[in-house]
């Protein structure tokens, strides 16, 4: 699953980043709010971490903007601002929870899980399908014909992207950039690589195949 962070504190920030990582989530950072803004609704996220006292625009006019925009993603509001009020007003413009600074990373991680099991009665929220093949982001598990699929980090990253983008071609830059946080290369070949490896454990011989190469644009992966 992918979490965003919004946090101007570096330290507060790697902690968190750290935290998540090691717990199994794929983690953005935004250190202001307009980057936090930008990244927000360009991107699919699970859910957001959202720090109040932010540069050029503060986390509850974030949150209100993301809402106003139609996007439903999780947000767990992060404040030192402690009172009543500060709190309802987090929850009005849009946050799903508020923990109050300082806390401990346990009770921030117990929180993300508890959010994330909320799913609004609507599985596709914790697993993706193409076909036969299932992806389960809360046990991060991939299994097709009800088998399990070993699959590395990356694998398992790169599988949810196409599955997310399910129907539509994303290019090599757009899976450098989801999948590894870097810049695209165009003298690498690492996005290739991984492509084919995911495919000799994905894709089963004699049934049609998953995931398809769009000549000079990309991959998709579509219902056989």
């Amino acid at each position: 699953m992918r979490i965003l962070l919004v946090e101007d504190d570096p330290k507060q920030a790697s902690v968190i980043c750290n935290g998540l990582r090691h717990a199994g989530y794929v983690v953005d950072l935004a250190e202001d709010g307009q980057s936090g803004l930008d990244l927000a609704l360009g991107h699919p996220y699970d859910l957001i971490v959202m720090d109040v006292m932010l540069p050029k625009l503060n986390g509850f006019e974030v949150i209100e903007a993301l809402r106003s925009a139609g996007m439903r993603s999780r947000i767990l509001v992060l404040s030192a601002l402690q009172s009543v009020d500060d709190r309802v007003t987090g929850l009005l413009k849009g946050g799903d929870d508020y923990l109050v600074k300082p806390f401990a990373f346990a009770e921030l991680l117990a929180r993300i899980q508890a959010l994330l099991r909320r799913t609004d009665g609507s599985e596709q929220m914790t697993v993706l399908r193409v076909g036969d093949l299932e992806l389960d982001l809360m046990n991060r598990e991939a299994r097709r014909f009800g088998e399990v699929i070993p699959l590395q980090t990356k694998e398992f990253e790169l599988l949810e992207y196409l599955m997310r983008n399910k129907g539509q071609i994303v290019s090599r830059k757009m899976i450098m950039e989801y999948v590894w946080n870097f810049h695209f290369d165009p003298q690498t070949n690492v996005v290739e690589v991984r492509i084919s490896k995911l495919r000799e454990k994905v894709e089963r011989p004699g049934y049609p195949p998953l995931i398809h190469t769009v000549r000079g644009a990309g991959y998709v992966v579509r219902d056989p």
